[in-house]
Protein backbone atom coordinates (compact mmCIF):
# COMPACT_ATOMS: atom_id res chain seq x y z
CA UNK A 1 0.00 0.00 0.00
CA UNK A 2 1.34 3.12 -0.81
CA UNK A 3 1.74 5.81 1.92
CA UNK A 4 0.44 9.29 1.26
CA UNK A 5 2.87 12.38 3.04
CA UNK A 6 1.76 16.06 3.06
CA UNK A 7 4.33 19.16 2.53
CA UNK A 8 3.26 21.99 3.96
CA UNK A 9 5.87 24.76 2.96
CA UNK A 10 5.04 28.04 1.67
CA UNK A 11 8.66 27.39 -0.86
CA UNK A 12 8.27 26.15 -3.99
CA UNK A 13 11.19 24.62 -4.52
CA UNK A 14 11.53 23.20 -1.08
CA UNK A 15 7.96 21.34 -2.10
CA UNK A 16 9.02 20.43 -5.31
CA UNK A 17 12.29 18.78 -4.05
CA UNK A 18 10.37 16.85 -1.54
CA UNK A 19 7.97 15.69 -3.57
CA UNK A 20 11.18 13.93 -6.23
CA UNK A 21 12.68 12.75 -2.88
CA UNK A 22 9.21 11.00 -1.59
CA UNK A 23 8.18 10.10 -5.00
CA UNK A 24 10.97 8.46 -5.81
CA UNK A 25 11.20 6.42 -2.69
CA UNK A 26 7.28 5.11 -3.33
CA UNK A 27 5.26 7.82 -1.39
CA UNK A 28 2.50 9.34 -3.07
CA UNK A 29 2.99 13.23 -1.96
CA UNK A 30 0.13 16.07 -1.30
CA UNK A 31 1.57 19.93 -1.52
CA UNK A 32 0.40 22.66 0.52
CA UNK A 33 1.53 26.54 0.75
CA UNK A 34 0.68 26.90 3.67
CA UNK A 35 -0.83 26.01 6.92
CA UNK A 36 -4.08 27.27 5.70
CA UNK A 37 -3.81 25.32 2.68
CA UNK A 38 -2.60 22.25 5.14
CA UNK A 39 -5.47 22.06 7.04
CA UNK A 40 -7.53 22.04 3.81
CA UNK A 41 -5.80 19.28 1.94
CA UNK A 42 -6.13 16.98 5.89
CA UNK A 43 -9.53 17.29 5.13
CA UNK A 44 -9.28 16.57 1.82
CA UNK A 45 -7.19 13.76 2.31
CA UNK A 46 -7.79 11.74 5.43
CA UNK A 47 -5.44 8.73 4.26
CA UNK A 48 -2.33 10.92 5.23
CA UNK A 49 -0.15 9.09 7.21
CA UNK A 50 2.61 12.12 7.88
CA UNK A 51 2.74 15.89 7.61
CA UNK A 52 6.37 17.72 7.08
CA UNK A 53 5.55 21.52 7.98
CA UNK A 54 7.70 24.15 7.64
CA UNK A 55 7.61 26.52 10.74
CA UNK A 56 7.68 30.23 8.83
CA UNK A 57 5.07 30.68 6.20
CA UNK A 58 2.44 32.79 5.18
CA UNK A 59 -1.43 33.10 6.33
CA UNK A 60 -0.67 30.49 9.19
CA UNK A 61 2.68 29.22 10.63
CA UNK A 62 3.98 25.83 11.61
CA UNK A 63 3.02 26.22 14.86
CA UNK A 64 -0.85 27.65 14.53
CA UNK A 65 -0.98 24.74 11.97
CA UNK A 66 -0.03 22.39 14.98
CA UNK A 67 -2.35 24.67 17.38
CA UNK A 68 -5.25 24.40 15.08
CA UNK A 69 -4.56 20.31 14.39
CA UNK A 70 -4.70 20.55 18.36
CA UNK A 71 -7.93 22.15 18.86
CA UNK A 72 -9.96 20.23 16.19
CA UNK A 73 -8.53 17.17 17.79
CA UNK A 74 -6.68 16.15 14.66
CA UNK A 75 -3.06 15.00 15.75
CA UNK A 76 -3.26 11.45 15.30
CA UNK A 77 -1.28 12.31 11.54
CA UNK A 78 2.46 12.91 12.76
CA UNK A 79 3.65 15.85 12.36
CA UNK A 80 7.40 16.44 11.35
CA UNK A 81 8.79 20.37 11.46
CA UNK A 82 10.58 20.90 8.61
CA UNK A 83 12.38 24.48 9.02
CA UNK A 84 15.71 26.15 9.36
CA UNK A 85 14.55 27.98 12.78
CA UNK A 86 16.42 26.10 15.17
CA UNK A 87 15.56 28.31 18.70
CA UNK A 88 14.98 25.56 21.59
CA UNK A 89 12.04 27.65 22.41
CA UNK A 90 10.11 27.17 19.39
CA UNK A 91 11.25 22.87 19.36
CA UNK A 92 9.71 23.27 22.66
CA UNK A 93 6.65 24.86 21.60
CA UNK A 94 5.96 22.58 18.50
CA UNK A 95 6.85 19.74 20.80
CA UNK A 96 4.03 20.76 23.36
CA UNK A 97 1.80 21.05 20.27
CA UNK A 98 2.22 17.83 19.27
CA UNK A 99 4.91 17.43 16.77
CA UNK A 100 6.30 14.17 16.62
CA UNK A 101 9.79 15.52 15.39
CA UNK A 102 12.03 18.35 13.90
CA UNK A 103 14.36 18.54 10.95
CA UNK A 104 16.30 21.25 9.01
CA UNK A 105 16.58 22.54 6.20
CA UNK A 106 18.30 21.94 3.83
CA UNK A 107 17.51 18.49 4.24
CA UNK A 108 18.37 15.51 2.38
CA UNK A 109 16.51 13.23 0.20
CA UNK A 110 17.70 10.58 2.11
CA UNK A 111 16.95 11.46 5.67
CA UNK A 112 13.37 12.85 4.18
CA UNK A 113 12.91 9.43 2.73
CA UNK A 114 14.68 7.49 5.89
CA UNK A 115 11.50 9.68 8.40
CA UNK A 116 9.26 9.14 6.45
CA UNK A 117 10.18 5.74 6.39
CA UNK A 118 10.28 5.69 10.06
CA UNK A 119 6.99 7.06 10.45
CA UNK A 120 4.92 5.22 7.95
CA UNK A 121 5.88 2.41 9.07
CA UNK A 122 6.25 2.56 12.63
CA UNK A 123 9.52 1.34 12.85
CA UNK A 124 11.47 3.49 14.75
CA UNK A 125 11.64 6.80 17.10
CA UNK A 126 11.05 10.17 16.15
CA UNK A 127 14.21 12.24 14.89
CA UNK A 128 15.96 14.47 17.10
CA UNK A 129 16.34 18.30 16.02
CA UNK A 130 19.42 18.19 13.99
CA UNK A 131 21.67 21.37 13.51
Amino acid sequence: MVQKVLVVDDALMQRQSARRALTGAGFEVVEAVDGVDGLRQLEAHPDVALVFCDLTMPRMSGIEFLEQLAEKGNLKVPVIILTSEMQPETVQEARRLGAKGWLAKPCSAEVLVSTATRFTTGSMAPPEPQP
